[in-house]
């Protein structure tokens, strides 16, 4: 117990005494980068300020090289005090680390995003739709689809989401769990393209399941002269030509479509 409130008490005095330690989760794993502040009590002369190298090791004072990259700061505690007991130049060591800043598990956040860059991955329970809030969500420009990329057991990871089927449709499964390195990238919404006899020709984003009618809407409709009847989409094809269509009022637009509405002949 009293092991316990002496430990406790000396993470209180290291985290009053830095400006600014970074907040990670109980689970949090040290990686290359981290910068560390790490306290023995009553042993002011082994205070270190440093960071975990590329190996995943720390220079400590007396005890040399130790091995922290991947273990929790809990572990990494546990690890120092043994290695002091051991080495009979502490008794019964009470060693407390504290994250000052996070580097090594870092995810990057790119695209149509509104606030892009890296963000730490402060616990290994971070979700995509977590970390896409952290960074300020998805942009008005950006589609529904963040592509994931990553490195999991070793091989090469990539995992399209549907960002909105995963509440529309309940898919809550794809939203996987991040890992250190991983990238999240939202490109920018489809378009489509709209000429003709209408109010308002242009290029629109294409809405989920939007209809040809809806797409006529967002072109602000028809003009005095123009007709459905006369309604074409020119849309390319698997092997890169381009096909014309006479679609119906209630068929899906697609991506890259370019609409046409002619003029009526009466």
């Amino acid at each position: 117990m009293m092991k316990r409130i002496l430990r406790f008490s000396l993470s209180l005095l290291a985290i009053f005494a830095l400006c600014a330690p970074a907040h990670a989760g109980d689970d949090y794993r040290l990686a290359e980068g981290d910068a560390i502040h790490i306290v023995v009590f009553q042993n002011p002369d082994l205070t270190l300020d440093t960071r975990v190298t590329e190996s995943g090791t720390i220079a400590y004072p007396l005890i040399g090289q130790v091995k922290v990259g991947g273990l929790t700061m809990s572990e990494a505690q546990d690890k120092i005090a043994t290695a002091l007991e051991n080495g009979r130049f502490v008794k019964q060591a009470q060693v407390n680390i504290v994250l000052t800043q996070i580097v090594g598990n870092q995810v990057s956040v790119l695209g149509q995003i509104n606030k892009p860059g890296s963000y730490p991955l402060v616990t290994f329970n971070t979700h995509v739709s977590q970390m896409l809030a952290t960074a300020g969500g998805i942009a008005p420009t950006g589609g529904d689809v963040v592509i994931l990329t990553g490195t999991r057991d070793g091989q090469p990871y990539r995992k399209e989401i549907d960002i909105a089927s995963l509440y529309l449709d309940g898919k809550t499964a794809d939203d996987v769990l991040l890992a250190g390195g991983d990238t999240l990238y939202v490109d920018r919404a489809p378009l489509f393209y709209i000429y003709g006899e209408v109010q308002r020709p242009g290029s629109y984003p294409l809405l989920r399941n939007m209809t040809m009618v809806q797409a006529l809407a967002a072109g602000g409709g028809l003009t005095a002269r123009g007709t459905e009847r006369s309604l074409r989409v020119y849309r390319r094809n698997k092997s890169g030509a381009t096909d014309k269509i006479e679609p119906k009022s209630m068929d899906r637009v697609r991506a890259d479509d370019v609409i046409y509405i002619g003029e009526s002949l009466f």
